[in-house]
């Protein structure tokens, strides 16, 4: 299973408020311009969002969004199991799995979608929004164009 849109979505989202951390509420139109981020989608995943205590908003003139944690205090696997559920590395594994197979308990895979899954979590929760602020931020090669 992958990550959905709509969680892609969020992460962007939250990547966005990452990068304006500390400069106060940020309005919609302007996450949603600077991400790529459908605005009619935007709204319902920030409120999305904020019931799981990852941004605080604010309505009416001057208001938008903020984190409600510092960027270095989320990982990317807490936003991910937050929106899209637990991460697993195939639709036949998982309770319930989303396919029930014949094989199970018998399957020769089986470890090997675990490994999987289990090496997508180790990646996503070491990650936080703040490690990929900096990532941003690195110097990119200089353009050697002729």
């Amino acid at each position: 299973m992958g990550v959905s849109v709509k969680c892609r979505y969020g992460l962007r989202a939250l990547f966005e408020l990452s990068k304006r951390w500390g400069d106060g509420l940020v309005r919609i139109p302007e996450i949603a311009a600077a991400q790529a981020i459908p605005e009619r989608f935007l709204e319902n995943i920030l409120n999305q969002l904020r019931q799981g205590g990852f941004v605080e908003s604010r309505r009416g003139k001057g208001g938008g969004f903020m984190l409600s944690r510092q960027p270095s205090a989320i990982t990317v696997e807490e936003i991910i199991t937050f929106i899209d559920g637990q991460i697993y590395g195939v639709d036949c594994e998982g309770d319930p799995p989303l396919h029930p197979c014949r094989l199970k308990g018998h399957c020769i895979f089986l470890p090997l979608w675990q490994d999987a899954r289990a090496a997508l979590e180790a990646v996503y929760s070491k990650k936080t929004l703040q490690d990929m602020v900096d990532i941003e931020r690195r110097p990119r090669f200089p353009d050697y164009t002729i």
